[in-house]
């Protein structure tokens, strides 16, 4: 059961996360940005099946490579991000397109791992995939409150493109 409980966390994670990094979102560098990803990484570590026992060589090298995966995908992430100062001052953030291809890439890559591991027979638990999406998040939150620290604040009160339109008013229907 700790399986099923793990692969319906880590699905309902995903989902969050990626459905919020699609919309504009203020970054706060004061806040705890690293503690989902902690608690992540202590509930997979806390899983006895993170490493297969009887092939414990490949199971190590598959784990290191979800990892290493997991850090790739949460700095390509960071980084195809758009960052940008609001009018007061305060960071946004908002995924691009982009942000969808390094996901694609970073889930591609864990299946063909998966795969390999199995061709090897080296059983594989969710818990390795849990501790490769904590680093993710780490990492990817971590490059955002350094670029959100970087940032240049806007100069005074500059408008985007298409800030002086007028925009018809919603009809409300009865």
């Amino acid at each position: 059961m700790p399986g099923l409980v793990n692969a319906l966390m880590i699905a309902a994670v995903v989902v969050l996360v990626v459905v919020r990094q699609f919309r504009a979102q203020r970054i706060g560098a004061g806040r705890r940005w690293w503690l989902a990803p902690l608690i992540l990484a202590v509930v997979a570590v806390r899983e006895p099946g993170i490493l297969d026992v009887h092939h414990r060589i490949e199971s190590v090298v598959l784990l290191g490579a979800e990892l290493l995966i997991g850090l790739a995908t949460g700095a390509g992430w960071a980084w195809t991000t758009r960052v940008w100062t609001g009018p007061d001052g305060s960071v946004w953030s908002k995924s691009t397109k982009a942000s969808v291809t390094v996901w694609g890439v970073g889930i591609a890559l864990r299946a063909g791992l998966y795969a390999l591991g199995a061709a090897v027979g080296v059983h594989q638990d969710s818990a390795a995939l849990l501790l490769a999406l904590a680093a993710t998040l780490l990492v990817r939150s971590g490059i955002l409150i350094w670029r959100a620290r970087t940032v240049a604040p806007s100069a005074g009160s500059t408008t985007a493109y298409g800030d002086s339109m007028v925009r018809p008013a919603r009809k409300e229907r009865v």
